[in-house]
């Protein structure tokens, strides 16, 4: 008890009796912070905002961030497709460090390339502190092709297939196109490794950061959800940190396969032997899952 003896003896009592989690001067809830993914925005009623209702009224008084990266929703939509990752995680991780709830620590779940996005807070801002990385759907070894894209008959399919065709790991293509950030050509890997700005550096393949590797190693539990009939990533072994063996695209291998993690360069290895990763499945289409599903599945994770 004589660590938390600066904690005012009400609040301390108060705490022990409701049974919330006495850290720092928050009692209660551990708040969540959420991250959507491409073509969606922080608040849709029937996505985002959805998720956050059922979460708020299953975990009573917790704080919940839907992240919102633009002045409005329309804005935050068009961000997932057109606005620099790195600028987004270094906007993300400053709007998280003012925010006064979250500085005892937080959750975090993200939707498909949100998973990505969340990632790379844990590595690259571990102010304040995030416990458990929850990935639904998300490409950590990236895509290799879009089989579906959201919003098909607008006119942002058409601009996102048009600049990846002028070349996906150009430097123009890269810093203005968020999909191309995540693009990984198993049949170019140098080039790859070379000019993707964002997903080679938080995998390391940029070179090794030490950093990163301690700061995803301090997360309590890193969740993996896989879609099993995910009709939308390529290849769907990515949601689980998988990837198309190097030189093809047709095979793809496990996590516990890849170099990754043999070499251990971001401390999943370890994680893993640890009981931090912990691999989920869902028999559906990308981002498809019941209410049912969510509560035994995900709920027990933030509470």
């Amino acid at each position: 008890m004589a660590a938390l003896s600066f904690l005012p003896a009400a609040l301390l009592l108060a705490c022990l009796l409701l049974g919330g989690r006495c850290s720092g001067r928050r009692a209660g809830p551990v708040p969540l912070v959420m991250w959507h993914g491409m073509g969606d925005s922080c608040c849709n009623p029937g996505s985002m905002g959805y998720i956050k209702k059922i979460v708020e009224n299953k975990i009573p008084g917790i704080y919940v961030l839907s992240l919102q990266i633009g002045n409005n929703l329309v804005e935050d939509m068009e961000n997932s497709y057109f606005m620099n990752v790195n600028k987004q995680v270094t906007l993300v991780c400053d709007k998280l460090a003012k925010d006064p709830h979250l500085q005892g620590g937080y959750n975090s779940m993200g939707f498909s390339q949100g998973g990505q996005f969340l990632r790379a807070v844990a590595q690259r801002c571990p102010s304040p502190p995030m416990f458990n990385l929850i990935s639904i759907g998300g490409q950590h070894q990236g895509v290799f092709g879009f089989p579906r894209c959201p919003g098909e008959k607008s006119r942002i399919c058409d601009w996102l297939r048009k600049l990846l065709d002028l070349g996906v790991y150009t430097k123009m293509v890269q810093e203005r196109l968020v999909q191309a950030e995540y693009w990984h050509d198993p049949m170019k890997e140098e080039e790859y490794q070379k000019n993707s700005i964002f997903l080679a550096d938080i995998n390391q393949e940029k070179g090794n950061n030490e950093t990163y590797k301690k700061n995803l190693m301090a997360l309590k539990k890193f969740v993996m959800v896989k879609f099993l009939n995910d009709t939308m990533v390529d290849p769907p072994a990515s949601e689980w940190f998988g990837y198309y063996r190097s030189g093809q695209a047709k095979e793809t291998i496990p996590l516990q396969e890849t170099s990754l993690y043999k070499e251990d360069q971001l401390g999943l290895q370890q994680m893993d032997k640890a009981g931090k990763l912990v691999f989920l499945s869902v028999a559906g289409d990308h981002l498809r899952f019941s209410e049912e599903w969510f509560y035994t599945n995900i709920i027990p994770l933030l509470n």
